[in-house]
């Protein structure tokens, strides 16, 4: 697929059902070749063909990429369910870039990426999949199902937060985490997108929200979306520069060098301290860097999921 024709075509933005696709071709291709290529079959819907077995359903052209004999599965289906969500507030939206392509995201972009990707897979895999999206508000919520029309909602909301920078909307990320956790009555694969900048920084609230997310016997990823270059090295130039909170729109005027260090050990520390709270309550915590691949977030969902059923 070309990615820059797709891109223009487009109008500079995302196609997020066509790079999704991409991506999870490109992910499966690398499984196959991998010592992981067990959890490969069973994510493209496929089994290892035994000897003995009808011959009638074997996948030849996987064959031919693979050298081995795969049948492809038709009957079983599963009942998978699971939800998406998206932090869409301003910070979400940082670097500003015009024209993203599937290797410069910015972290709202890497969130929808990685959200349609999961979503290609599930709708393969006849899975129900839900999504809710927050900002300063409950921007968006649906129930988890499948189908063709439902997966055609979602992806055009996901289209239309990439498209539509939200001016200076900051967050409570746990104030709509309850109100998701509400809604979530039966039991699912919860998957959480975002950068952790909220207004209010009380951990103990956040994570008595993501505990209620785990009622019902919910598990719970928390994607970490961070610019690891930028936001925890704190790697910029040493020239005078101003910097500016994009949700409240304060700045100041500084030498990154006169404060690099310690900023550093701020961020660390606080990190440390996120990994701990989540393994406390039973939480996954995955950083998802928005200058890596999609390998880990596909590869922590396929784990997930395996170990979900």
């Amino acid at each position: 697929m070309n990615i820059e024709k797709t891109l223009h075509e487009t109008g500079g933005f995302l196609n997020l059902d066509l790079l999704a696709k991409t991506v999870v071709e490109g992910y499966i291709s690398g499984m196959h070749k991998s010592p992981f290529h067990g959890f490969s079959s069973e994510f493209a819907e496929h089994k290892i063909y035994n000897s003995g077995e009808s011959t009638r359903h074997i996948d030849w052209k996987l064959f031919a990429k693979t050298d081995k004999l795969y049948t492809r599965r038709y009957e079983e289906e599963t009942n998978l369910r699971c939800h998406l969500i998206l932090d869409n507030s301003s910070s979400m939206h940082y670097p500003t870039i015009v024209g993203q392509s599937i290797d410069k995201l910015n972290k709202i972009g890497l969130s929808a990426l990685a959200s349609a990707s999961i979503m290609h897979i599930l709708k393969r895999q006849r899975d129900a999949v839900g999504m809710s999206v927050y900002s300063d508000s409950f921007d968006f919520y649906a129930p988890e199902k499948s189908g063709e029309r439902h997966h055609h909602l979602l992806l055009n909301t996901l289209n239309d937060i990439v498209k539509n920078k939200p001016e200076s909307k900051s967050t409570d990320t746990y104030t709509f985490l309850h109100q998701i956790a509400e809604k979530l009555k039966r039991r699912s694969l919860v998957f959480l997108f975002t950068d952790m900048f909220q207004e209010d920084t009380s951990e103990t609230k956040l994570f008595e929200a993501l505990r209620h997310l785990k009622y019902n016997r919910h598990e719970v990823v928390l994607f970490h979306v961070v610019d690891v270059k930028k936001e925890l090295s704190f790697d910029f130039e040493n020239s005078p520069r101003r910097f500016t909170d994009v949700e409240s729109g304060s700045h100041i005027d500084l030498y990154s060098e006169n404060i690099k260090e310690n900023y550093k050990t701020l961020v660390n520390t606080y990190l440390q301290n996120l990994k701990l709270q989540c393994a406390k309550y039973q939480i996954k915590y995955v950083q998802a860097d928005i200058n890596s691949n999609f390998n880990q977030i596909l590869t922590t969902f396929l784990i997930e999921k395996q170990k979900f059923g």
